[in-house]
């Protein structure tokens, strides 16, 4: 059978894409031409916000049980110690924010995650499978892959890009990637184990006359490896020794081995953002579109909110309605742009010596993303992430509005009264009423009012939630 989407690059993004048009039974393919996962840790930060859009796609208990809080980190000037802290201080739940702080789990767990999640759709990562090129036309795109059984020409209706920054798809689609590349800043990371080193506590080593540059070990869930990141030497091949060395160098201690090197790399400071995000019926997403800085932790969980956004608009689109579509380079492109900004600015810090250089604020929580209209001036304003509440369901159980938004579908809130509802293709629709009203048809009770409060409803009003969580319209 023919894929409706074919996706091209099986990290994060793509394997959250599969997994969202999966669940919407659209048919997916997709495809890495790497031979193997990468089991490097690489993006290790879960921003609040992607920790919502994984409770919606089933996968949180599971990045809960494997993941871990913000390590505290133990600074060292000169080899002494001078303090503990924390990049951002932990805060406590509210009705409308249940997951307030970042998590930390490998990259590479992350995908596995994912991939389990995916192959319960019957959809599995198909490696070492080369996207060579491709042609479109108005009904569709004709891809050329390749693989160990051959060359294979596919037909699908959208091509998705979620290829890295190298992308083949947005090279061959002719679309421009404007940024800048910094050879001049270089880090060494890599994964490796420190076993002199408690595990339990990240660490910062570096000179009291230079105390923002040195080297990070931060601790890895699931294990006993660290992620290391320090300056890179030029004219040292990366590995094992050369990340000894740094060690050696900035910790002035000689009892620190490492040893069992998972993944390591070269990193510089490549900051880019596709000119567009789609040309016809091929669109871009992750760092295809858009490569940032790792400060912030920003770029994996824009791209897998870049899927978020896409998927069940693609799915839209299969099925005739394209308005949908059309929304997502506009809204997407604005928050990379934005995203990216605060990045490179959290690393012009970091350069720069600031004091506070390694602190996290409300920003990187990306809770505060909106794709409203700047002229929306309403309290509760279309195009805001829609808010959690606890409530109770007709038959007194708790839950939550999480609970009803969550699957492929959009939901309807009418507050303050019950009766009969409007039926909405593709819409599952709640009566939201106080206590003590007469529950008719489906209906949930707002027992404390921190739905009404989060929405600021009144009596009769409506609230329509897209499938991605955000507010669709209010009347």
């Amino acid at each position: 059978m023919s894929p409706s989407v074919l996706i091209a690059g099986a990290g994060p993004t793509g394997l959250t894409l599969a997994l969202d048009l999966a669940r919407r039974n659209v048919a997916v393919r997709i495809v890495d031409r790497a031979v193997e996962f990468c089991p490097g840790s690489r993006g290790d930060g879960i921003q609040p916000r992607t920790l919502e859009v994984f409770d919606d796609l089933g996968v949180l208990d599971a990045v809960w049980t494997a993941g871990a809080p913000a390590p505290v980190m133990r600074a060292y000037l000169d080899g002494q110690p001078v303090g503990e802290r924390r990049m951002a201080e932990p805060v406590d739940p509210t009705p409308a924010v249940p997951y307030p702080n970042g998590w930390f789990l490998g990259q590479a767990q992350t995908e596995a995650i994912l991939r389990a999640r995916l192959a319960e759709f019957g959809v599995r990562v198909e490696l070492g499978t080369t996207l060579l090129s491709f042609t479109q036309d108005d009904s569709g795109v004709t891809a050329h892959v390749s693989s160990d059984r051959g060359t294979e020409t596919v037909r699908a209706a959208y091509l998705v890009g979620a290829d890295g920054g190298g992308s083949t798809v947005r090279k061959q689609a002719g679309i421009a990637f404007e940024g800048t590349t910094d050879e001049s800043l270089r880090m060494l990371l890599g994964d490796v184990r420190a076993d002199a080193l408690d595990h339990d506590y990240g660490y910062w080593f570096a000179a009291a006359a230079e105390p923002t540059r040195g080297i990070a070990l931060s601790p890895l869930p699931g294990g006993r490896h660290f992620q290391f990141a320090a300056p890179f030497a030029e004219g040292t091949e990366p590995g094992l020794e050369a990340l000894q060395a740094a060690v050696n160098r900035w910790t002035g201690r000689s009892d620190i081995t490492l040893t069992e090197l998972i993944w390591v790399t070269v990193w510089r400071p490549n900051t880019r953002l596709a000119e567009r995000f789609r040309a016809g019926r091929v669109l871009l997403a992750g760092d295809a579109a858009h490569v940032h800085p790792p400060t912030g932790g920003q770029g994996m969980n824009t791209g897998i909110q870049d899927a978020y956004n896409l998927g069940w608009k693609l799915a839209a689109a299969l099925t005739g309605d394209d308005e949908p579509l059309s929304t997502y380079e506009p809204e997407r492109r604005a928050v990379a742009a934005r995203v990216l900004g605060i990045s490179s600015a959290l690393l012009g810090k970091l350069v720069d010596g600031a004091e506070d250089a390694m602190e996290r604020g409300e920003e990187t929580r990306q809770l505060d993303i909106s794709y409203r209209d700047p002229a929306d001036t309403r309290p509760v304003a279309v195009g805001d992430r829609a808010p959690d509440a606890p409530l109770k369901g007709a038959d007194g159980r708790s839950l939550r509005l999480f609970d009803l938004f969550r699957g492929p579908h959009a939901t309807l809130l009418r507050f303050g009264t019950a009766g009969e509802l409007p039926a909405l293709p593709g819409t599952r629709s709640y009566a939201v009423i106080e206590p003590g009203t007469p529950v008719t048809g489906p209906a949930v009770i707002d027992v404390e009012g921190h739905a009404r409060a989060a929405y600021h409803a009144g009596p009769g009003t409506r609230v329509l939630i897209r499938p991605d969580g955000y507010i669709g319209h209010i009347d």
